[in-house]
């Protein structure tokens, strides 16, 4: 497995696959033909057939420039490797062919030119959940121990901006109102959730704020705000509430935090790199599956819980939404994504309690979630994944 860094990438939302992955390759082709007098960008997929409703057009034209680029869209074309498929060519005053490269955006702001999760070095010895747990529990260590061990020192200078992005994002939604960008002029609910909730106490209320911190994050990708994928920007608000909730309202330190985003980011790469974090290749699943195990673990590891508890959360965490459906309303990643982020934040919380609860003995492990929720994505048709041509997003569109 390569460094937890990739799973929180800082950018520019709505979405990790369709805007900072299509961005991160154009910045890379552009930079291998400075003498292309023009562009052409042929989008395949599910990254074409949402690609306007995700900015994908912007965040291609703002740095290829609209003036000597073209788009070509092909939402019925499916790239074997990938359904996020993007091709690039660049062109001469001639017209005559320089260079051309197919890449593919395969979750979480990664490109991949094989269509899998190959990129970055290999830093971890383990990548199996049943070896990292055998370890830590045979040498005494926690997960986060197990990622120091294995990261640059500068992990945590890395982890710290990531919370501190995570927070500003969050409390610049918790204070915006007014409607979000798109058709389906949708209000944006976090500072109205936030004020309620000051009228509940106890659970109640901290329920309601973890409603109202994941809205807030979600909503700030939706407007294109500055988020960290969590492990994507579809799913970006689960693991802020989550964190936020445990710093403010039940008063663990900075540090700690930052301790259980090292945890929470060794989840989402196990995630990665036996199954998927891309919506378009395995569902909301992948997505806000992983962000709920993720944020499970990080608040199971916050209140002390073994690593055998730890696991469970996770498990828990992404066993509940396997089958989960990708359909955004408008290929916009607003209905049903915002409002999944606020209950992927809850079930995070419900999981780690359960699991403390327990011994952490229990029948179906974490890697055998992974594998069922892999092989799940790859059965689920294609109209569920990313394509806005199913479920919520064909009936509301009908209406």
């Amino acid at each position: 497995m390569e460094t937890v860094k990739d799973i929180f990438k800082i950018g520019h939302g709505p979405s990790s696959s369709h805007t900072m992955g299509p961005g991160r390759a154009a910045e890379r082709f552009k930079s291998k033909n400075p003498a292309a007098a023009k562009f052409q960008v042929t989008l395949y997929g599910s990254l074409a057939a949402t690609g306007v409703g995700h900015l994908t057009d912007k965040a291609l034209l703002d740095i290829l420039r609209s003036e000597k680029t073209s788009l070509i869209w092909e939402p019925k074309v499916f790239l074997p490797q990938h359904p996020n498929g993007i091709k690039f060519e660049a062109f001469d005053n001639a017209g005559a062919l320089l260079n051309e490269w197919t890449t593919y955006s395969i979750g979480g702001g990664n490109i991949s030119d094989t269509g899998q999760c190959t990129q970055g070095a290999d830093i971890y010895p383990l990548s199996k959940m049943a070896d990292i747990l055998k370890w830590c529990q045979q040498n005494g260590r926690t997960f986060w121990e197990f990622v120091n061990l294995y990261e640059e020192p500068d992990l945590w200078d890395y982890l710290e901006e990531v919370w501190k992005v995570m927070k500003a994002a969050l409390l610049r939604g918790l204070d915006e109102e007014g409607v979000l960008p798109g058709p389906l002029n949708l209000p944006r609910k976090a500072s109205a959730f936030f004020t309620r909730a000051k009228s509940f106490h106890g659970s109640l209320q901290r329920r309601a704020l973890a409603f109202s911190y994941a809205l807030a994050v979600a909503e700030e990708n939706a407007g294109g705000g500055l988020v960290v994928t969590a492990p994507t920007c579809g799913s970006c608000g689960v693991l802020p509430s989550v964190l936020y909730n445990c710093h403010i309202n039940y008063e663990f330190s900075e540090k700690k935090i930052l301790k259980a985003l090292a945890a929470a980011g060794l989840i989402g790469n196990i995630i990665k790199s036996n199954a998927s974090i891309s919506g378009a290749e395995v569902g909301c699943q992948g997505e806000i599956g992983s962000a709920t195990a993720m944020a499970s673990a990080a608040a199971t590891q916050l209140f002390g819980g073994t690593v055998a508890q730890i696991e469970y959360a996770a498990a828990i965490g992404i066993e509940h939404f396997l089958g989960l459906t990708c359909d955004p309303v408008c290929g916009l990643v607003q209905v049903p994504c915002i409002e999944r982020n606020a209950f992927g934040a809850a079930r995070a919380m419900d999981a780690s309690m359960y699991a403390i609860l327990t011994d952490g003995h229990h029948l179906v492990s974490f890697d055998t979630v992974v594998e069922a929720m892999k092989r799940t994505g790859h059965d689920i048709p294609s109209i569920y994944k990313e394509t806005a041509e199913g479920g919520l997003a064909i009936l509301m569109n009908n209406e």
